[in-house]
């Protein structure tokens, strides 16, 4: 399956049904009266999240989405048919934009969830409605409500607990292949990753899912490279796993290269919860080792983890600080209880 993760869709909502004008003409029925009925509602466009799914690609094959119209009313009182609803069913975590591609009109994050996108137009009154005492054969009737036409994006966020994040070819996705059944495409040149990739990963019988996304070089957020537009589908994970390629001579400039990258994105992203790993120290000495290790835990400030997901060097320890970090994130958005009120 194609990975899509951005898609433009074209909706209609459908137009209520026109009211009728109509009276009661019947043998032996001297004062039949008025009995023309309403215009039955247009169809309504919804968004629904549906488990299953983890792209847009069907809004590839079909961007157009209209519902149908009510049907008109007619006599002896008879209501016009209401227009069938059209629901677009999207995966967890769709954003939904005007078109503009700015302003964010639903942020849709759990299965089930749905929003309304256009409503249908309501059906005109017959002129059944407008009888009255002073009006006893009323000829008018209400036209039924327009349609409501737009032009949405929708945009794609996956959902994952931990996002990975490095240079291309600094290991993330033999990390990916190497901790889950997951398996992107691994080879020996860069941007092998060209699509998000999400793995489920368990250390201590806990489980999180990790998502894979294609390397940052110089300039991403310029359109270099990939460009930064996958850097969206790490914005909802609690923690980011930044690696960094022990064999690269560069090691600190390949540490600053990525965090130059998300502070240009914005919105947050450089400050999340992050771990530094330097990969790959099978292909080190102890003396390399440690001179790379010196090297890019003076450009963190902080200390660094070390691993090797071809050997599974140092791998679990790297997980189970990816749980620790999860387990806070959810502690810290963790809605508050309220107490309960005291009842005499």
């Amino acid at each position: 399956m194609k990975f899509l993760d951005l898609a433009k869709v074209y909706i209609r909502s459908g137009a209520g049904g026109g009211g009728c004008v109509s009276f009661r003409r019947e043998k032996f029925m001297e004062y039949g009266g008025p009995d023309g009925g309403d215009g039955g509602t247009g169809g309504s466009v919804w968004a629904e999240v549906v488990d299953g799914l983890n792209t847009l690609i069907d809004f590839r094959y079909q961007q157009h989405f209209f519902a149908n119209n009510g049907q008109p009313g007619k006599g002896q009182q008879r209501t016009g048919k209401d227009g069938d609803d059209i629901i677009l069913r999207v995966p967890v975590g769709t954003e939904i934009l005007d078109e503009d591609q700015e302003t964010i009109i639903a942020d849709l994050t759990e299965v089930g969830q749905r929003f309304l996108l256009a409503r249908g137009g309501n059906g005109g009154f017959g002129n059944l409605h407008f009888k009255s005492s002073t009006n006893q054969a009323p000829r008018r009737s209400n036209p039924g409500q327009e349609a409501v036409e737009r032009t949405l994006w929708l945009r794609l966020k996956l959902i994952a607990d931990v996002g990975l994040l490095g240079l291309p070819n600094a290991g993330k996705s033999t990390f990916l292949a190497a901790t889950s059944n997951a398996r992107p495409k691994i080879a020996d040149y860069p941007f092998t990753t060209l699509h998000p990739n999400l793995g489920v990963v368990g250390i201590d019988g806990v489980e999180f899912v990790i998502a894979d996304i294609p390397g940052l070089i110089a300039g991403a957020h310029e359109g270099r490279g990939i460009g930064d537009r996958f850097l969206g589908h790490v914005e909802r994970c609690a923690v980011l796993l930044h690696l960094v390629d022990g064999t690269s001579e560069t090691v600190a400039e390949d540490y600053h290269t990525i965090i130059g990258e998300l502070e240009a994105y914005g919105g947050h992203l450089a400050d999340k919860s992050r771990i530094t790993v330097l990969n790959k120290i099978d292909a080190l000495d102890e003396d390399e080792l440690a001179e790379a290790k010196a090297e890019l835990e003076e450009a963190v400030g902080a200390p660094v983890m070390v691993m090797s997901g071809v050997a599974h060097q140092g791998v679990p320890e790297v997980l189970r600080a990816l749980r620790s970090e999860i387990d806070e994130d959810r502690l810290r958005h963790k809605p508050v209880e309220e107490a309960p009120k005291w009842h005499p």
